[in-house]
């Protein structure tokens, strides 16, 4: 068979044999950092505040949930 047309994705090494980095594309990054990032703070939010006068969901589950996260991560509880 004959060899592809398309490029490698293996980086070609240099000399003295050290390897030439990838270049990511920052519109290939940012939308997953920025998705990322959201999900850390709504989970940063529901392990840390979500409790007593705060509290968006009504009862005790999401607490009782997240409650040894929360003393873990150094929270206060109780």
């Amino acid at each position: 068979m004959s060899d592809s047309a398309a490029p490698s994705t293996v980086p070609a090494p240099l000399a003295g044999g050290a390897v030439r980095p990838l270049k990511l594309p920052l519109r290939e990054i940012a939308p997953w950092a920025v998705l990322m990032g959201a999900l850390m703070l709504l989970g940063i939010y529901f392990v840390g505040s979500e409790e007593g006068a705060f509290s968006m969901v009504g009862g005790t589950w999401i607490h009782e949930f997240v409650h040894d996260g929360r003393h873990l991560l150094g929270f206060p509880c109780h």
